[in-house]
């Protein structure tokens, strides 16, 4: 009978048997030689299967079939290679399978840098997650599969990467606590130069197998990169980022002295903790963000509800609570940069947390007006931003705002429903682009409701930067941006991060936010202007 018959016939049956799973193994296992591509995704069922049957049965032909299988896909499958090779490791010092329903996302995106799917891969990741730890299983996995291509990895300082190279030997030593020789059954370490922190797998060669080295240290002609150059923390910490004149060193370094290393078809591998836009990830990104064979990927501290991406539900991790205790003792550009990989540009900040004035509480009285303004969403990632302003005189506190790049007719429903519950007297839509149409549906529906807002519309002219720029100092003069918000509520913490993150030393993600405080800027303004002041006669 043909393999793949066997297969499909293996996998009618009930695979919570043991003896049917078994038999669908052996078949897949077979399979192999002939289709090895469809063997090794079939073999994912059986993993899923027998790794469900065992946490539930605990049986321990299941528990040791999850093993076999396993090791089967280890070799070309990173996320099984990690979960094997700390099969025999106390189930308290495992690293892998704790964090996994965390790590995962990572593990599958190096496994696209392995499989050529990838040339250039940059993953931002706060301190302490286990970013390195992730990058020494996948260096040492990388080793084993190709052993007479040279890795060169580089960081910061050579202290650094001598704990990457000591562990690099622990995961690869046979007497040891890791299954990596399972794995790599014909793969062995044959020399070790600790001085130099070199480490050489299989036949003996000029450029070694995997090979440690500190940007600036002079690499020429020492260490080569064919496999994969691996960068990890390349900058030293937050003065060093605040330097751009060490910024543009360090770049040099990396080009001449790392990048001029890679030969043939090299991948690149970086990981780090984002602290400058002008650090070695962020100018790879001005440069290749748009290639297709480069991803740029960032995993924050917090997620979009203000809860840890981190909480391991164990020792290891980290829960919300200690996030938010490290966000309220840190500055908020330190705190966005180290912990949320937002790295700001500080000496370009138009608009500086410190620099801007807040409140908790609006004032107890009835406000002059209520205020609004619209920068309607246009295509891709662009936000609606609608901020909704209590005036009390010459100041305009923030109260409540919309910042959202999801579809057109729901946030066009959330704009009604807010213009409603805050009895916006008054407000401005951007008449660029859909705006116009979208504040006539808007007014013709408030209305409907039973809303007073009066919507008018302007279209802009203006230079987008110059516009954002010279109307800055109104608005740190005059409004006022609730702090607690700033921090608990997503949307609003959401738009005083635009705010604050907008730089005019270089390109900005996002700028719908600030460009719609100018517009708020030049329409308070124009109201003010247009004021008429009742006198008692002196005369």
């Amino acid at each position: 009978m043909d393999t793949r018959e066997l297969v499909k016939l293996a996998l009618k049956r009930d695979l919570t048997d043991w003896g049917a799973a078994r038999d669908a193994f052996e078949a897949v296992r077979l399979l192999e030689e002939t289709d090895f591509d469809l063997a090794h995704h079939v073999n994912k069922t059986i993993r899923s299967v027998s790794a469900r049957q065992a946490a539930a049965t605990g049986d321990p032909d299941f528990f040791a079939l999850n093993k076999k299988a396993l090791l089967f896909d280890a070799p070309y499958d990173f996320d099984a290679h990690c979960r094997y090779i700390e099969w025999n490791r106390d189930p308290d010092k495992r690293f892998y399978l704790p964090r996994r329903s965390r790590l995962l996302p990572v593990a599958q995106k190096l496994q696209k840098l392995a499989d050529g799917k990838l040339k250039l891969l940059a993953i931002s990741l706060p301190p302490g997650v286990g970013k390195t730890t992730l990058a020494i299983f996948f260096l040492t996995w990388l080793a084993g599969r190709e052993p007479d291509k040279p890795i060169l990895g580089g960081s910061h300082s050579n202290s650094f990467l001598r704990g990457v190279y000591d562990e690099c030997l622990r995961i690869m030593d046979p007497q040891g606590e890791y299954l990596w020789n399972d794995v790599f059954p014909h793969v062995c370490v044959t020399s070790t130069n600790a001085q130099d922190m070199k480490i050489d797998l299989g036949s003996p060669k000029r450029f070694t197998t995997l090979e440690f080295s500190s940007v600036g240290s002079g690499n020429a002609g020492k260490v080569r990169a064919e496999q994969l150059l691996y960068c990890d923390d390349l900058v030293d910490g937050i003065e060093a980022a605040l330097s751009i004149d060490r910024m543009d060193k360090l770049w040099n370094l990396y080009a001449t002295d790392l990048r001029q290393r890679k030969i043939g078809d090299c991948r690149e591998l970086h990981i780090a903790t984002r602290w400058s836009v002008h650090d070695v990830i962020g100018r790879l990104e001005e440069k290749y963000g748009d290639d297709p064979e480069a991803e740029f990927i960032r995993f924050p501290a917090l997620n979009e509800n203000d809860e840890s991406n981190f909480d391991y539900g164990n020792h290891a991790g980290f829960t919300t609570q200690f996030y938010h205790e490290q966000r309220d003792t840190m500055d908020d550009a330190s705190w966005r940069a180290l912990y949320m990989n937002e790295p700001i540009e500080r000496e370009g900040q138009l608009y500086a947390d410190s620099e801007l004035r807040k409140y908790f509480e609006l004032p107890d009285r009835a406000p002059d007006a209520v205020l609004a303004v619209c920068d309607t969403k246009t295509t891709g990632s662009d936000y609606a931003f609608l901020p909704i302003l209590y005036q009390y005189g010459q100041d305009y506190y923030l109260e409540a705002c919309i910042c959202d790049n999801g579809k057109e007719e729901i946030v066009e429903d959330r704009i009604i429903k807010a213009l409603l519950d805050h009895k916006v007297h008054m407000a401005r839509f951007e008449s660029n682009s859909a705006g116009g149409t979208i504040a006539r549906n808007v007014q013709k529906a408030v209305k409907a409701e039973g809303g007073r807002c009066h919507i008018t519309t302007k279209y802009t002219t203006e230079n987008k930067q110059t516009k954002i720029i010279v109307n800055s100092p109104w608005v740190k003069e005059h409004v006022l941006f609730n702090e607690e918000k700033a921090k608990k509520d997503k949307e609003y913490r959401r738009m005083y991060q635009f705010l604050t993150s907008y730089t005019m030393a270089g390109k900005n993600k996002h700028d719908d936010v600030p460009d719609g405080m100018a517009c708020f800027a030049i329409y308070a303004q124009e109201l003010s202007a247009g004021t008429v002041s009742v006198w008692q006669r002196k005369f």
